[in-house]
């Protein structure tokens, strides 16, 4: 094994190279704008609880519901295009991309069990 000097001047806990990288996480399942929105709301309810606590509350309130209804719509794309994605596949289809569509399936219901 060679010694490289670049390496040996690296931090510790800097990531070194394209290999070493880790993978992606999953695809969040809101846009990020639209989560920001929503959080930017319920902010502004924890905000101004102190100054007018009923009106914070219907906020967090309508954020909640907005979050919520937004997610509903969102799985339900998903969903739909998981579906499609192998229901419509000839019966001769290969295993690698049923069993890719499997996986799909089990990281998105992993992922609503931990919420």
């Amino acid at each position: 094994m060679m010694y490289d000097q670049t390496r040996a001047q690296q931090p510790a806990g800097q990531t070194r190279g394209p290999a070493e990288r880790r993978a992606p996480g999953p695809e969040p399942l809101l846009p990020p704008t639209e989560r920001d929105k929503i959080l930017l709301r319920l902010r502004h309810a924890l905000n101004t609880f102190a100054d007018t606590p009923r009106e914070a509350l219907e906020e967090a309130e309508k954020a909640y519901d907005e979050a919520t209804a937004q997610l509903v719509d969102a799985l339900a794309e998903r969903r739909r295009l998981l579906r499609a994605g192998w229901q419509d596949q000839a019966p001769g289809t290969e295993s690698d991309e049923l069993r890719h569509a499997l996986r799909q399936y089990r990281e998105i219901t992993q992922r609503l069990l931990q919420l």
